[in-house]
């Protein structure tokens, strides 16, 4: 009896030693790598431009079959047509588009995502806005696209895309004659990214255009970092306006309070505080905030989760264009490439305090710290290639205004893509001899 239980316990402790080994060596291996992001392509008569930080930056055609990539040999690449995938191994890419004197807008090249909110353009008779949609998977995609206006939630429109291919829906199709436009870019398979390019004219009159910079996801708490403010006055009349666009998008009405954050102190105005909205429905809201800082910033809490944006017209070089600011996540390390563009940058939080280094394209490094309460401003230098953020403290938004002869534009400062695991086989001896 002493021999059986000694013999059972020993095979106990042998298959005990054997799953161990199993579990250690079965241990899987991970590669960190950022996915490739995604450049909208251009549309006829507009002027695209990509900034790059690299020119040993590696890229391929959407419309190129093969997944072979080649450098793009400079640091600003004009795109004629085609979209682009970027693998910019950290770096977010960002892009420059304009109508020759008319209006300029940028977006940042970025990573397909699960959800994209457009909040912006309009579907009446003055639109000329596009709707871009990308796969650049290699498989085929099915993407849902839902609308939202002042008239309520429209019909749900899906599409089928093909691997490696785009669509382009005109703005006026999502719901017709509609003034207020936000829109719900949902993939179901696919990688897929979504671009809104808002452009409005009369008759041969151009009335201006801006890229509608995507928000990943509704929240409670928005927080909009750079609003461009034009306080020289002509006639009497302030040159700059804005508008407020707000959409609740859970199943209850929301009541929301948007404070102004600025250089001048910050502030409620007035019809902003515990303001209603009914749910599924978009709404806007006048806002001209009496104060003489150059820029400044939006914060938007509320009861249920929303969506929003902030429309500012202003005169740039002898006509008018406009621009939409959009919320940002606050700021993490991050590298963005920006030549060409000199924008200005706006820091906003309680006590900001932000380690950046910009490179030039000489390759010399210009080391700053930007610190400041409620917001602070910082002038990318001309030459520079990339701002890295290598630190900023918590709480701390961003968002950049570059203004050119043809128009005013806006970037969120986020990353287009983030560091992701993927994890790596391993071989096992006993899948051939089990």
């Amino acid at each position: 009896m002493k021999r059986a239980l000694a013999a059972l316990a020993l095979l106990s402790l042998s298959f005990a030693g054997t799953t161990l080994v199993t579990v250690k060596n079965g241990s899987a291996g991970y590669s960190e790598i950022y996915p490739a992001v995604v450049c909208p392509p251009s549309m006829k008569g507009i002027s695209s431009q990509i900034s790059i930080s690299s020119p040993k930056t590696q890229f391929q055609r959407l419309s190129n079959r093969s997944t072979k990539t080649i450098p793009f040999n400079t640091l600003r690449y004009p795109i004629s047509k085609d979209s682009l995938i970027v693998s910019a191994t950290g770096v977010t890419p960002t892009m420059w588009q304009s109508r020759t004197g008319t209006w300029a807008g940028g977006v940042i090249c970025s990573g397909p995502t699960s959800s994209q909110w457009f909040v912006g353009a309009s579907a009446d008779v003055r639109t000329r806005g596009r709707l871009i949609v990308v796969n650049s998977g290699l498989s085929d995609a099915i993407v849902d696209v839902q609308t939202f206006s002042e008239n309520g939630k429209q019909p749900l429109k899906s599409l089928e895309l093909k691997a490696k291919s785009l669509t382009v829906i005109a703005l006026d199709a999502l719901a017709t004659g509609d003034k207020m436009l936000a829109v719900h870019v949902i993939p179901r398979s696919g990688r897929i990214n979504a671009f809104m390019l808002d452009e409005l004219g009369s008759g041969l009159k151009s009335l201006g255009g801006d890229f509608v910079n995507p928000i990943v996801s509704d929240s409670k708490l928005l927080i909009i970092p750079a609003i461009p403010n034009q306080v020289v006055k002509k006639g009497g009349k302030i040159l700059g306006t804005h508008t407020l666009r707000i959409l609740s998008t859970s199943d209850m009405d929301a009541n929301f309070t948007a404070e102004v954050i600025s250089s001048d102190g910050s502030f409620i105005p007035a019809g902003l505080n515990s303001q209603k909205i009914n749910s599924g429905r978009v709404f806007e809201f006048a806002l001209a905030p009496k104060i003489s800082a150059s820029a400044f910033a939006l914060r938007i809490i509320s009861d249920e989760p929303i969506v929003a944006s902030i429309s500012s017209t202003l005169n740039v070089s002898g006509h008018k264009d406009f621009v939409w600011s959009t919320p940002t996540p606050s700021l993490v390390p991050m590298t963005m490439a920006v030549t060409g563009l000199s924008p200005v940058v706006v820091f906003t939080g309680k006590s900001i305090s932000v380690h950046v280094q910009a490179t030039l394209v000489n390759g010399k490094k210009l080391i700053s710290t930007i610190t400041g309460s409620d917001t602070a401003i910082w002038r990318v230098p001309k030459l520079a290639r990339s701002v890295t953020i290598f630190s900023a403290t918590s709480d701390t938004y961003a968002g950049a205004l570059v203004v050119t002869a043809d128009g005013i534009g806006y970037i969120p400062i986020m990353p287009g893509s983030f560091l992701t695991k993927v994890e790596i086989p391993r071989s096992n001896i006993r899948v051939l001899n089990p």
